[in-house]
C-alpha cells in the first residue's frame, strides 16, 4: 500500500487557486484550518485577518480579528492557532494576548460575524483544538493544556505541567489529544479511549521540542530541530527513526500534519515537505518521495481536508500551496467523480447537483471498489474485511464487518432506512448510519414482497427503538424478529403459501396473503390471526398511518380502524387499484378502468386523526380538528381527545378539547388548573402538572375525591381539602378529615352541617348526625317525620332499651303499616314476642318464608295452608317454577303440576304426574306429550300420547312429522292392518286433495301402495315425480314409462318436455322423427347433432335440404357446411338425381364422382354396359377395364382399354397372366407378363410358386442385376423351411457348382445349417473347403478354412479341422484345433515337425490344461512347484508336504511354513509343532515370526499343566533346541533374536520339567518350576503364570508365597477387565528378578470360578492375619527364586532340574551356564530310577544333550 502513496505523493500538483501570493519579506502564514464540512478553508496572517475561502481555492470572506484590551492596539498579539467548530458555522482563534475569542461566521457566505464566546486566560495561547462540540481544547505558554466550553462560556485546566506548549494534535477520531512541551515531553489524553485500553499522561520525551506532532492510526510521529523524524509506538517506545542530521540542504521541522485516514504524515521544512505513509503489512512508516518547492522557504502551517483530497501548506512569506491527494479519479455512469484521497477514503461526487459523499473505512482497510446502486442513490464499496453502505439522500453511512464471499451477495435497496443483503441464503440487514449489522437471519425466500422491515417509522407513546422484522422461513412459515432486542415476536404457521407480508409503521400488526389470494391480519402482541379479506388482489397499508386498502374482486375495502377487521367500508370498483397515494392532505387510491385512470379519495379526517391518536400525537391531533366543521363525528373525535389528553397530563389540549365541545365548566376548570401549573413552572422550572394542587384537581376532575384528599394531605393541606369538599357538599368527609386532623373548627363544622341539614328538610341526613352522637330518640322521631319508619324500626330493634319502650315501638308499628311495610313490623312484632301480630303482617306483607318460618315454630298447624297460600302467590307473580315445591309441600298435586306446566318444567310435570296414585292427572297427559311433540322429542311424546288415551293424535304426530314407520308401527300395534291401511290411503287422499303430494306419497308409501302414488301424479301431470317413482319401484318399466310420458306430451305438442323423455328413454331418434313429422327441423337438426352420434345430424341436415329442394336445399346445406357431406350422402344412398341437382347448382366438379358412384352401384347390379359409360362419363375408363377385368371379361377390358386407356392395356395383360398362374397354365402366363414388359411380375408368382429355379432364370435373362438378391432371398427361405429348405439349398449348390459358379457353391455350401443333420453340415463345409482350396484364389481360400476350421472344432471333428489348417500352411491354428481336442501327441508332434518354435506353446498350454483340470497328481510330472501351488490352494496340505518332502529342503521348508501359518491363523498351534517336530526347524529369518507365534499361542492354551500335556511341551522343547543349534551355526548366532529363542527353549524345557514331575509326584520340584517361571512373564501370560505360581505354593502349605502370588493374579485379572494395568502395586517384588512390565494379556486364563474361589481364600487369610505378606529368603537375604541377589547383583545359574538358583551345593554340566542344585537333582534321579518314568527318561535325555553330557553318577537310559 505504501508504495502507492509514494506513487500519488510523487503526482501531488500545485493547484491553481487566489489563495495569497507570496510577499517580499517575511509575513508567514501563522495558521490556517478546513472546516469539517469541507466548505470552508480559513487562513490567518501576521496581519491578524482571517481570510476565508471555498473549496475551489476562490476567497469569499474575510474579517478582522480584535485585540483583548483596544488600549493595546491592533498589532500588540499575533493569532497563534484556529480552528471551526463541529459544525462549521463558528471559528475559535488563540491570540498571543491571552485570550479565546469565538466568532460565528455562519453558514452562508457574507453572513455578520458575531463574536458569541471569548475565554480570557493567564497567558499567551499557542495551540488550539476544536474536538467536539462546546469544548475547545488549547495549550499555554505556562504550560497547562485547558479546556473552554462554549455552552457555559467557561474554561478549566485538563492537566498542567510546568513546559511551554509547543503544538497539539487529535487521534483521528477526535477522541483523545497530545501536547507537546518545549523539553521534549509529550503528553496522551483522552476523552473516551474508544476501549483501546491505552495509558494516559506523560508518554514520551523527545531530544528536542516536538514542533511537528503528528497522531497517525497506529503511532505518533515526532520532528523538531535537530533533524530527526522519529515514530513512536502506542505506549511511546521508538519504532523508527529518519535521520537527516547530515543532509545539509534539510532544514529544522516545523509543522506536521495526519490524513483524516491517519494513514499518512506530511512535515513540513524549509522548501520541502516530506511524506510519510503507514504500510500495513510491513507494520511500519515508508517515506514517499519528498515534494521539494525552491523559493518556497519555511513552512509555516499545514491544514489537511477533512474528506482528506486537499493538503494546503503556508510559507513564511504569506503564500498558501494547494495540493491534490488523489490517489486516482473516475467517473461512474457519467454521473458521479470518485476520487480516491487514500486507500481507505473515496470522495463520492454527483456531477450534476455538485453534491459530495466521504466514503471512509474507519479501521483503515483498502477500499477496493464503489458502486452506486439502487436508482443512484446507495452507495455500496468493498474492503477486505468490512463491507461499506451508504444513502446519498441522507449522507448516513455504515461500514460493518464483514468477510469476502466472492462478491456474490445480493443488495436490495426497496427500504429507506435499511439496508438488505442477501448472501448464500442468510440475510443481513444494515442499517444507514450505524456501524454494526442490525440482525441476520437464514431465509432462502429474497423477494421485497416476502421480507418487511420497519426501523422507528412512526414515533409512538412509550416506545424507543422501535425495529421489527418480518420474513419467511419458509414458504409457509412467517418469523417476526424484533431486531432491537434480538428475540423472536413470534412466528405464523400457515396452511398454504405465502405471497406477500408487510408490517404496519408501528410494527404491531403484520398484513399478509397467501396463494389462494386470502388476506389475513396478524396481532404481534396477541398472536391473534384473522383472515380479513377473501380473493384479494391488491393490499397496502396507507403510509403514515394504520389504514389498510385491499381490493376484493369488484369492491375496493378501507379499513380505517384495523383494530377492528369486520368493520371495513367497502366502495364498488369497475377497474382494477394499480396505487396509492398521500400527499397535500389527501389520500387517493389510484384505479385503471379500462384505459382510463380514475383516483378514489380517502376520508382523510378517519386517517389523520386515528394514525395521530394511535402514536399519541394530540398536539397533531388537535391542529387537524381544528380544520374540521364541527359534526357529529367530530364530535366524538374531540371527545376521544379529551380522554386521552387527560390521561396523558396535556391540560392545554383537553382544555381546548372541553372548549370546542362547549363543556364551559370542564374548560374554566382546567384554565385555571392549567393557569396554577403554568405558574409553578415558571417559578421553579419542570413540570408543573406534578405540582400537588393540579394533581389533587384533576382528581376532582375525575370524581376521584379520595385521591384528591390524598395529594392534599400529603403536603398537609387540610384546610384546602376541607374547602373542597365543603364546596360538593360532601359534609361527612369534610368532618371526617376534621376529626383525623384535630382540627379546632370541629364542633363548628357539625353545628354548621346539621343546621344546614335542618334548613334543607334533609330529615334522614339530620337522624343519621343523631344517631351519630347517639340521641336515638331524637333519630327515630327524624326517621319518622322524614317518612321513613323501616330505618327506625332498624334502630329501634338495634337498642335495647328503645325495644322495651312501647310507645316508640307503637308510633313505629302504626307508621309501618300506614306505609305498608308490612314484613318490617312484622319483624318488630316478632321481636317484641307479639307472634300473631307477626303472622299477620307477614302474610299481608307476601313475606311468606318468614311467616313459615315462624309458624314452624308458633302456629305448627298453619305452614301447610301458608305453603300453599305461598305457592299461590309466586303463580302471581308469574315465578311457577318456584311455586312448584311449595304447592308439593302443601300436598296440592293438581297445581303442582298446572305449575309445572305453566313454568314449562315438563320433566318435573311428568315426574308428579307419574308419583300420582289415582288417574285424575290423565287430563294432563296430553298438554305435555302435546309440547313434547312440538320440539320433536317423539320418543318421549308417544308413550305420554298413549297414556293419556291419545293414540290418533300420536299417530297423526308421526305423521305431520313424516315419520311414516313409527306412525305405522304404532297404528299396527293399536289397528287391524285394513284398517291401517284404510286410514293412511284416505288420510293420503286428503293430502293429495290438500296439494300435498309429497306427504301423500309417503303415506302410501307406508302402506306399500305406489302404484297410487304414481297414479296421484300422473292424475296431476306430476312426471318428474312419475319417473322418480317408477324408477324406484318398477325399474324395468322405466324406459317405457319415459317413452309413454313422451308420447302423450308429443300428443299435447308439449315437444320439449317429451323430448326429455325421449332422451331419457334412449330413444333420440324418436325425438327427431316428432320433429321431423311436426316439420320442426331446426330442432331436429339439434337432437341428433348432440345425441344421435358422428353422422346423425348430418341426416337430419340431408332430409331437411331434401325437403326443401333446389336453392334453398344448397343454402341450408353451405350453413351447415354440410354440402359436399350431403352430395356424398345422396350418391351412397342411390338418390342420384338430387346428387346431380346439388352439384349442377353448387359444385360441378363433383358431378364426375356421383357418376362414379353410379356407375358402381350400376355394376353391383351386373348393368356393365350401362356401367361402362358412367365410368367413361366419370373420366375413369380403367375403373370400366377393371370391371372387365374383375369379371374376366378379357375382350371387353381390351376394347375399353385401348379406346380410352391404352396405359391400362398392360393391366388387362396382367391380368391375364395371374388368371393364367392360378389356372396352373405357367407358359401362357410368362408370354403375358412379358408382353406387359413386367418380368419382376413373372419372378414373384415364380416366387411364390417356388418355382425358384424358373423365377433365377427369368431374373438372369430379363433382370441380371437383381440375382444376387433373389438369391440371398432364396438362401433365407431355405433357412426357414428347415431341412427341406436345407436340401434346396443343397441342390441350389450343386447347380452352381456343375455350371463352374465356384464362389457361389461355395457361399452356398457354408450357408447350409441344420442342426439334426451333423454328417450333413461337415460334408458340405468339406466340400466348401475342398472347392475354395482348388479353384478360389488364395486369401479367399484362407477366409474359407477360418470360417469352416472353428465350425468343424464344434462339431467336434478337431483332426478335419487340423488337416484343413495343414493344407494351407496354418501350423498354430493346426495346433490349436488338436489341443481343443486333447489330442496333445498330435500337436507336440506337428509343433516339433513342421514349427518347433511352438513346442514350448503346447507345453505351456498342456500345463496350463492340467492346472484348470485340478490334475496336479499329473502336474507333478510337468511342474512340480505349480502342483504344491496347486495343493496349497486346495488345502491338500498333507499332500503338498508329502510332495515337497520328495523335493529340496527348501521347497520343504517353504510349504512346511506356508502350511504352520494356515494352522496357526485357525488356531492349531499343536498341528504346527507337530509338522516342525516332524521336518525340523530351520533358522531362516522369514520363519522367526511363525516360531514365535506358534510359541506365544502353546502358552496360552488352558490346562496345560498336567502330566498329559508332556509330549507337548517335549516337541516345543526339542523344537526349539533344533532351532537354537541350528542358530548357532548360521550368520543370526548371538543375534537379539537368538537369545529370545535360547529363553523360549529355556521356558519349554521348564514346562516339560513340570509336567514330568507331576507324573512323577515331585510335586515340591514342580512347585518351584511354576515359581522359576515368573520370572518369564514377559513371555508367559501374567495371569496363568502367578495363578499356576500360587496355587502350587498353596498345595504345599507354603502360605506367603501363595497369599502374594495369588493377590497379585487379582490384581492382575482385575486390571484386565478394566483394560489398564497401570494400578498395579509392585512393592511385593522389589529386589526380585520377576518383572513389572509385562504384556497385557488379551484374556483371562482362568475360569470365574476359579478366580471367585481365589479371591475368597486370599479374603480369608487376609482376615486370619495368618501369614506375612513377605516373599521367604535366603543366605543371600535375597527372595529365595531370584537368581539375582539384592546386595550384591551377582547373578547365579539356574537349576535345569527346579529354575532356584544354585548357591553352594551344585553339580555343573560340561555346557557352559549349566547347573543343577545337587539336592534336587539326586531327587530327581531317584524318582526316575524307582519309577522308570519314560517322561523322566526323556527329560534326562534331552538334559544330555542340552547340558553336554550328564555328571559323573550319571544315569543309563533303558
Amino acid at each position: 500500500m505504501a508504495h502507492t502513496w509514494c506513487r500519488v505523493y510523487c503526482h501531488l500538483g500545485t493547484v491553481t487557486c487566489s489563495i495569497p501570493t507570496l510577499k517580499e519579506g517575511a509575513a508567514k502564514v501563522t495558521c490556517m484550518t478546513w472546516a469539517p464540512n469541507n466548505g470552508k478553508f480559513a487562513v490567518c496572517t501576521v496581519d491578524r485577518v482571517v481570510l476565508l475561502y471555498d473549496e475551489q481555492g476562490e476567497k469569499r470572506d474575510k474579517f478582522s480579528t480584535k485585540p483583548a484590551d483596544s488600549k493595546y492596539g491592533k498589532k500588540s498579539y499575533v493569532v497563534k492557532a484556529m480552528a471551526f467548530s463541529p459544525d462549521s458555522t463558528k471559528i475559535a482563534i488563540a491570540q498571543t494576548d491571552n485570550i479565546i475569542y469565538v466568532y460565528k461566521i455562519g453558514e452562508e457566505w457574507g453572513e455578520k460575524k458575531v463574536i458569541c464566546n471569548k475565554f480570557v486566560q493567564t497567558s499567551a495561547l499557542t495551540c488550539l483544538l476544536w474536538p467536539a462540540e462546546h469544548a475547545i481544547v488549547f495549550g499555554l505558554t505556562e504550560g497547562k493544556v485547558r479546556l473552554a466550553n462554549t455552552k457555559t462560556n467557561k474554561s478549566s485546566t485538563v492537566y498542567g505541567t510546568d513546559s511551554y506548549v509547543v503544538s497539539l494534535t487529535s487521534n483521528v477520531s477526535g477522541k483523545g489529544m497530545l501536547s507537546g512541551h518545549a523539553d521534549g515531553t509529550v503528553v496522551r489524553y483522552f476523552f473516551d479511549d474508544e476501549g483501546s485500553g491505552e495509558s494516559q499522561g506523560k508518554l514520551l520525551t523527545h531530544p528536542c521540542p516536538p514542533y511537528a506532532l503528528a497522531w497517525g492510526t497506529n503511532s505518533i510521529i515526532v520532528a523538531g530541530c535537530d533533524k530527526k523524524i522519529v515514530a513512536y509506538g502506542r505506549e511511546g517506545h521508538i519504532q523508527q527513526t529518519f535521520d537527516y542530521s547530515r543532509d545539509r540542504s534539510e532544514k529544522e521541522f516545523t509543522v506536521a500534519a495526519t490524513s483524516p485516514s491517519g494513514q499518512s504524515v506530511v512535515i513540513g521544512s524549509y522548501d520541502r515537505l516530506r511524506v510519510f505513509n503507514w504500510g500495513p503489512r510491513k507494520g511500519a512508516w515508508d517515506e514517499a518521495s519528498p515534494k521539494e518547492i525552491p523559493n518556497l522557504y519555511t513552512i509555516t502551517a499545514l491544514a489537511w481536508k477533512k474528506d482528506g483530497s486537499r493538503l494546503c501548506a503556508g510559507t513564511l512569506c504569506g503564500g498558501v500551496e494547494q495540493f491534490d491527494c488523489c490517489l486516482r479519479r473516475s467517473i461512474y455512469k457519467n454521473k458521479f467523480e470518485m476520487t480516491y484521497v487514500g486507500l481507505s477514503q473515496v470522495i463520492v461526487k454527483n456531477l450534476s447537483t455538485g453534491m459530495r459523499v466521504v466514503l471512509k473505512s474507519h479501521y483503515g482497510y483498502e477500499i477496493d471498489e464503489v458502486k452506486i446502486m439502487g436508482k443512484d442513490r446507495y452507495l455500496v464499496g468493498h474492503t477486505s474485511d468490512t463491507l461499506l453502505l451508504g444513502d446519498l439522500a441522507s449522507n448516513k453511512l455504515s461500514e460493518v464487518a464483514w468477510q469476502g464471499s466472492g462478491g456474490n451477495e445480493k443488495f436490495f435497496f426497496e427500504n429507506e432506512t435499511v439496508c438488505m443483503i442477501f448472501n448464500a441464503g442468510e440475510l443481513t440487514l444494515v442499517e444507514y448510519g450505524s456501524n454494526d449489522i442490525l440482525g441476520s437471519v437464514r431465509t432462502e425466500f429474497m423477494n421485497p414482497h416476502l421480507i418487511s422491515v420497519r426501523l422507528n417509522e412512526r414515533k409512538q407513546r412509550g416506545v424507543e427503538g422501535n425495529k421489527k422484522l418480518a420474513y419467511l422461513i419458509d414458504i409457509k412459515t412467517i418469523a417476526i424478529v424484533d431486531l432491537a432486542g434480538g428475540y423472536n415476536l413470534g412466528t405464523i404457521n400457515h396452511d398454504s403459501k405465502i405471497d406477500w407480508l408487510e408490517l404496519n409503521e408501528t410494527g404491531r400488526k403484520l398484513l399478509f396473503r397467501d396463494k389462494k389470494l386470502r388476506l389475513h391480519l396478524y396481532d404481534i402482541e396477541s398472536s391473534v390471526k384473522t383472515t380479513v379479506l377473501s380473493f384479494c388482489s391488491y393490499v397496502q397499508w396507507v403510509p403514515g398511518s394504520d389504514v389498510v386498502v385491499s381490493q376484493n374482486r369488484g369492491n375496493l375495502c378501507v379499513w380505517y380502524n384495523i383494530d377492528s377487521p369486520e368493520r371495513a367500508t367497502m366502495f364498488p370498483l369497475r377497474g382494477d387499484v394499480v396505487d396509492l397515494e398521500r400527499s397535500n392532505g389527501k389520500t387517493e387510491v389510484i384505479v385503471t378502468e379500462g384505459v382510463n385512470t380514475v383516483s378514489y379519495t380517502l376520508d382523510e379526517g378517519l386517517i389523520e386523526f386515528g394514525t395521530a391518536i394511535d402514536d399519541g400525537d394530540y398536539h397533531r391531533a388537535t391542529a387537524f380538528l381544528e380544520t374540521l366543521e364541527m359534526s357529529s363525528e367530530t364530535e366524538a373525535m374531540w371527545k376521544t381527545l379529551s380522554k386521552l389528553s387527560l390521561e396523558a397530563r396535556q391540560l392545554h389540549i383537553a382544555e381546548r378539547c372541553f372548549a370546542a365541545l362547549g363543556d364551559v365548566s370542564k374548560a374554566r376548570f382546567l384554565n385555571q388548573t392549567n393557569n396554577i401549573a403554568d405558574q409553578v413552572s415558571k417559578e421553579y422550572g419542570g413540570d408543573g402538572t406534578e405540582f400537588y394542587q393540579v394533581k389533587a384537581r384533576l382528581a376532582m376532575l375525575d370524581k376521584n375525591y379520595k385521591l384528591a384528599e390524598m395529594y392534599y394531605m400529603e403536603q398537609n393541606a387540610i384546610d384546602e381539602v376541607m374547602e373542597m369538599y365543603q364546596e360538593l357538599h360532601m359534609w361527612d368527609d369534610c368532618i371526617a378529615v376534621a376529626e383525623s386532623k384535630g382540627h379546632p373548627e370541629l364542633d363548628n363544622l357539625r353545628h354548621s352541617y346539621y343546621q344546614w341539614l335542618m334548613e334543607t328538610n334533609q330529615d334522614e341526613k339530620a337522624g343519621e348526625v343523631k344517631e351519630g352522637e347517639e340521641d336515638f330518640t331524637g333519630a327515630i322521631n327524624l326517621y319518622l317525620k322524614a317518612g321513613l319508619p323501616a330505618k327506625a324500626a332498624r334502630l329501634a330493634m338495634s337498642r335495647e332499651e328503645l325495644v322495651t319502650n312501647s310507645d316508640v315501638i307503637n308510633r313505629i308499628a302504626a307508621a309501618l303499616i300506614k306505609g305498608e311495610f308490612y314484613e318490617r313490623a312484622g319483624d318488630l312484632f316478632e321481636k317484641i314476642r307479639n307472634n300473631q301480630r307477626a303472622l299477620d303482617c307477614y302474610r299481608k306483607g307476601n313475606a311468606f318464608r318468614k311467616a313459615v318460618e315462624l309458624a314452624r315454630v308458633a302456629f305448627p298447624a298453619d305452614v301447610v295452608k301458608l305453603e300453599e297460600a305461598w305457592g299461590d302467590y309466586l303463580v302471581q307473580q308469574k315465578q311457577l317454577d318456584a311455586a312448584i315445591n311449595h304447592y308439593i309441600e302443601a300436598g296440592c298435586s293438581s297445581k303442582a303440576i298446572e305449575a309445572a306446566i305453566g313454568a314449562r318444567q315438563w320433566k318435573k310435570a311428568v315426574h308428579i304426574l307419574e308419583l300420582q296414585e289415582d288417574r285424575s292427572g290423565g287430563k294432563y297427559y296430553l298438554k305435555i306429550a302435546q309440547y313434547y311433540a312440538s320440539i320433536q322429542e317423539y320418543e318421549v311424546a308417544e308413550p305420554l300420547f298413549v297414556k293419556g288415551d291419545h293414540i290418533k293424535d300420536a299417530i297423526d304426530m308421526y305423521t305431520v312429522a313424516g315419520r311414516w314407520e313409527q306412525a305405522h308401527k304404532l297404528a299396527a300395534k293399536c289397528m287391524t292392518p285394513e284398517d291401517v291401511s284404510t286410514l293412511y290411503i284416505s288420510r293420503a287422499q286428503d293430502l293429495e286433495g290438500e296439494g300435498k303430494y309429497k306427504e301423500a306419497e309417503r303415506l302410501f308409501a307406508t302402506v306399500e301402495e305406489p302404484d297410487l302414488a304414481i297414479t296421484m301424479y300422473k292424475k296431476n301431470k306430476m312426471f318428474d315425480d312419475v319417473i322418480r317413482l317408477v324408477a324406484k319401484h318398477h325399474p324395468d318399466l322405466l324406459s317405457e314409462t319415459h317413452l309413454h310420458l313422451a308420447k302423450e306430451l308429443e300428443t299435447e305438442s308439449r315437444f320439449s318436455e317429451a323430448e326429455y323423455h325421449y332422451m331419457e328413454g334412449q330413444e333420440w331418434k324418436g325425438a327427431v322423427n316428432m320433429y321431423r313429422v311436426n316439420d320442426m327441423w331446426e330442432e331436429a337438426y339439434r337432437v341428433a347433432k348432440s345425441h344421435g352420434g358422428a353422422s346423425a345430424h348430418k341426416q337430419v341436415a340431408y332430409l331437411w335440404a331434401k325437403s326443401l329442394g333446389g336453392e334453398a336445399a344448397v343454402k341450408l346445406l353451405n350453413k351447415f357446411g354440410l354440402l359436399e357431406t350431403a352430395i356424398d350422402f345422396a350418391a351412397d344412398n342411390c338418390a342420384f338425381d338430387f346428387a346431380f341437382e346439388l352439384a349442377r347448382l353448387s359444385t360441378k366438379n363433383k358431378i364426375p364422382e356421383i357418376h362414379l358412384k353410379n356407375a358402381m352401384m350400376l355394376e353391383d347390379e351386373g348393368k356393365f354396359a350401362e356401367a361402362e359409360l358412367e365410368f367413361i362419363k366419370a373420366g375413369k375408363p380403367k375403373e370400366a377395364v377393371l370391371m372387365y377385368v374383375h369379371n374376366q371379361d378379357w375382350v371387353g377390358a381390351q376394347r375399353v382399354a385401348e379406346a380410352n386407356d391404352p396405359d391400362s392395356v398392360s393391366d388387362v395383360l396382367v391380368g391375364q397372366a395371374k388368371f393364367c398362374f392360378e389356372q396352373k397354365d405357367f407358359q401362357k402366363a410368362e408370354a403375358f407378363l412379358l408382353r406387359a414388359q413386367r418380368p419382376e411380375l413373372a419372378i414373384k408368382y415364380y416366387k411364390d410358386a417356388e418355382m425358384w429355379s424358373d423365377a433365377m432364370r427369368i431374373c438372369k435373362e430379363y433382370l441380371p442385376n437383381k440375382l444376387s438378391v433373389l438369391q440371398e432371398e432364396y438362401e433365407k427361405e431355405a433357412a426357414k423351411k428347415g431341412s427341406r429348405g436345407v436340401e434346396g439349398m443343397v441342390e441350389q449348390a450343386k447347380e452352381w457348382e456343375l455350371s463352374g459358379e465356384y464362389a457361389r457353391a461355395v457361399e452356398c455350401y457354408l450357408k447350409v445349417k441344420d442342426s439334426t443333420n451333423g454328417p450333413l453340415m461337415e460334408k458340405c463345409w468339406m466340400k466348401a473347403a475342398e472347392l475354395a482350396i482348388k479353384f478360389l484364389t488364395q486369401e479367399r481360400a484362407v477366409d474359407v478354412i477360418h470360417s469352416v476350421g472353428p465350425r468343424l472344432t464344434q462339431l467336434r471333428k478337431y483332426s478335419a479341422a487340423a488337416e484343413l489348417y495343414l493344407n494351407l500352411d496354418l501350423i498354430k491354428e493346426a495346433i490349436d484345433a488338436f489341443i481343443e481336442g486333447e489330442e496333445w501327441n498330435k500337436a507336440k508332434r506337428v509343433a516339433k515337425e513342421l514349427d518347433p518354435r511352438f513346442e514350448d506353446y503346447v507345453d505351456q498350454r498342456y500345463k496350463e490344461h492340467l492346472k484348470n483340470q485340478g490334475q496336479a497328481d499329473s502336474l507333478v510330472g510337468v511342474d512340480v512347484m505349480a502342483a504344491l501351488d496347486m495343493y496349497a490352494e486346495r488345502g491338500q496340505w498333507e499332500k503338498c508336504i508329502e510332495t515337497a518332502s520328495k523335493q529340496s529342503y527348501k521347497i520343504l521348508h517353504k510349504y512346511v511354513a506356508l502350511y504352520a501359518t494356515h494352522l496357526i491363523k485357525e488356531g492349531r498351534a499343536e498341528k504346527a509343532l507337530n509338522l516342525y517336530a516332524q521336518h525340523g526347524a530351520p533358522a531362516n529369518p522369514q520363519n522367526f515370526n511363525i516360531y514365535k507365534r506358534m510359541f506365544l499361542d502353546l502358552l496360552n492354551l488352558l490346562g496345560r499343566d498336567s502330566a498329559e500335556s508332556f509330549r507337548m511341551w517335549a516337541d516345543l522343547r526339542d523344537v526349539m533346541l533344533l532351532l537354537c543349534e541350528n542358530l548357532t551355526k548360521s550368520s543370526d548366532a548371538n543375534s537379539p533374536a537368538h537369545e529370545e529363542f535360547e529363553q523360549m527353549l529355556l521356558i519349554s524345557h521348564y514346562y516339560a520339567m513340570r509336567s514330568a514331575a507331576n507324573g512323577v509326584d515331585l510335586v515340591s520340584v514342580a512347585a518351584k518350576l511354576s515359581i522359576s517361571l515368573l520370572r518369564h512373564t514377559e513371555l508367559i501370560p501374567a495371569d496363568k503364570a502367578f495363578y499356576e505360581a500360587g496355587m502350587a505354593a498353596r498345595a504345599l502349605g507354603w502360605e506367603n508365597m501363595a497369599f502374594i502370588f495369588l493377590n497379585r493374579f487379582l490384581d492382575l485379572s482385575d486390571g484386565i477387565e478394566e483394560g489398564n494395568l497401570d494400578t498395579l502395586d509392585h512393592s511385593d517384588f522389589q529386589d526380585t528378578d520377576i518383572p513389572f512390565e509385562v504384556p497385557f494379556p488379551a484374556k483371562l486364563h482362568v475360569t470365574d470360578a476359579q478366580r471367585e474361589e481365589i479371591r475368597d481364600w486370599v479374603l480369608t487369610v487376609s482376615m486370619d492375619q495368618r501369614v506375612e505378606q513377605v516373599l521367604p529368603k535366603d543366605e543371600r537375604d535375597t527372595y529365595e527364586a531370584s537368581l539375582l541377589a539384592a546386595n550384591t547383583g551377582i547373578r547365579s545359574l539356574p537349576c535345569v532340574i527346579t529354575g532356584y538358583p544354585v548357591l553352594r551345593n551344585k553339580i555343573e554340566f560340561k555346557g557352559p551356564g549349566k547347573a543343577a542344585n545337587k539336592d534336587d537333582w539326586n531327587k530327581f534321579i531317584m524318582a526316575t530310577k524307582t519309577t522308570h518314568s519314560p517322561e523322566c527318561q526323556d527329560v534326562l535325555k534331552f538334559v544330555s544333550q542340552w547340558c553336554g553330557g550328564l555328571p559323573a553318577s550319571g544315569f543309563s537310559f533303558h
